[in-house]
């Protein structure tokens, strides 16, 4: 059995979007980088895939600077590389160039010691359907609450 321990999770994106299909992607990191998710020190807010050269790279997302690192430090908000299958790859490229949704980190894990990403095919949320969703999120807890007693 895999050992997986989340790093981080993007709450916001489940708020704000219509999550369609999710997918696991790896990471290309440095020596740095790496150390520095391990201490939990990621922050995806605004980070976003994009598609260039038959290839998907994470934008936007901030690692920070590793404490105990020398002059090889990395660049805490460059764009990393997405390892996918080129099927995967495609597929989304193709749904966000014509039908106009997004792919967005969900959340970071660490997987048999391998940084894991979990991206979602997302469409964006109308105010009338966040109100929707929190109105829903709201009974379901009531009745939780109720059957708890």
């Amino acid at each position: 059995m895999e050992k997986v321990k989340e790093i981080a999770n993007n709450r916001k994106a489940y708020h704000d979007y219509i999550i369609l299909d999710k997918y696991e992607a790896g990471l290309v990191l440095t020596g740095t980088e790496i150390k520095s998710i391990r201490k939990g020190k990621v922050q995806f807010k605004d980070a976003y895939v994009s598609f260039s050269g038959g290839e998907a790279y994470i934008k936007d997302m901030h690692i920070a600077e590793y404490k105990e690192g020398n002059r090889f430090n990395h660049d805490e908000t460059r764009e990393r590389k997405l390892l996918l299958h080129k099927s995967e790859i495609t597929k989304l490229f193709s749904k966000c160039r014509l039908k106009g949704y997004t792919v967005i980190p969900l959340r970071l894990y660490l997987k048999s010691g391998l940084a894991k990403m979990e991206i979602g095919l997302c469409q964006g949320k109308n105010i009338h359907d966040k109100r929707e969703s929190d109105k829903i999120r709201s009974m379901e807890r009531e009745i939780a609450k109720a059957m708890k007693y």
